[in-house]
């Protein structure tokens, strides 16, 4: 049971880790944005072979001291939080936890394959890039509109698939299995590059006909593109104009979305 004190502190705690509408929340973000674009930088330059040759003991201490400083803000924010578990198994707790743990099993694996086990976990510490989720306040508010528009994208899709499959058919019966028309399969996959305007160009029609149809299925693509855009964008405008809520990470649960006037959590009740 926690007493005033340390209830108070953790509130200051968290509302310096979780929150960004105060100075000491900005200043916490601004710095672990730039270390964390700091240790990708140096990711990918430990990559290369002629900076991993010259650089490569410096680039392993600053990669032991970004490991550091990430594992000491992972530990606040379990720390910060009433209900750690559930920050544990968030997105972005997965992530932060991916973001330190090569580190510390490539201390594990030793031998004569250490280096080539070693560099092959520090791939994963890539995953440090989407640590920078902490900063896109509008990244839930995007996903929230993708997935409402999920469902209308998955019958469009469907039709798109169902037209690639008919015309693809339709070309190998008009160019009569020539001109890399070899077969069904391949004349879907001229359909799907053809009408996604993407074209290779390693397989055309030459007749006529074939020219003709090719001509039409281009100009369907540009209209194809526009339709996922549009449902998108009318889903995006649903939301925008939904009742605002305010940027406030709740202290118990780690949840976002709260009405402006909001006093407790909607999810578990807590304090804001």
């Amino acid at each position: 049971m926690m007493n005033g004190k340390d209830k108070t502190w953790r509130l200051r705690l968290h509302e310096i880790i979780y929150e960004s509408n105060t100075a000491a929340g900005k200043a916490f973000d601004v710095s672990l944005l730039v270390l964390i674009i700091a240790s990708i930088v140096i990711v990918m330059l430990d990559s290369i072979e002629r900076w991993h040759n010259l650089y490569g003991p410096l680039f392993s201490q600053l990669e032991w001291l970004f490991t550091f400083v990430f594992t000491i803000e992972y530990i606040l924010r379990l720390i910060s939080i009433e209900k750690p578990w559930k920050y544990v198994f968030s997105f972005l707790g997965i992530i932060d936890l991916l973001a330190i743990i090569p580190s510390y099993l490539s201390i594990i694996y030793t031998g004569g394959q250490s280096l080539l086990v070693f560099r092959a976990l520090r791939l994963l510490r890539i995953f440090r890039i989407f640590k920078l989720t902490h900063f896109l306040s509008e990244m839930k508010f995007l996903g929230v509109a993708i997935r409402g528009s999920l469902t209308k994208i998955s019958i469009f899709m469907t039709v798109v698939l169902t037209l690639v499959i008919i015309l693809g058919s339709l070309m190998y019966l008009i160019e009569k299995g020539e001109n890399g028309f070899s077969n069904i399969p391949e004349s879907i996959y001229w359909a799907i590059v053809t009408i996604t305007t993407v074209g290779y160009g390693d397989i055309s029609p030459a007749t006529p006909l074939g020219k003709f149809v090719a001509s039409i299925i281009m100009l369907m693509g540009y209209g194809i593109i526009a339709v996922p855009t549009g449902i998108l964008t009318n889903e995006i405008a649903l939301q925008a104009r939904k009742k605002e809520q305010k940027n406030e990470v709740c202290p118990g649960c780690g949840k976002e979305g709260h009405d402006v006037d909001a006093k407790h959590c909607k999810n578990c009740g807590a304090l804001l």
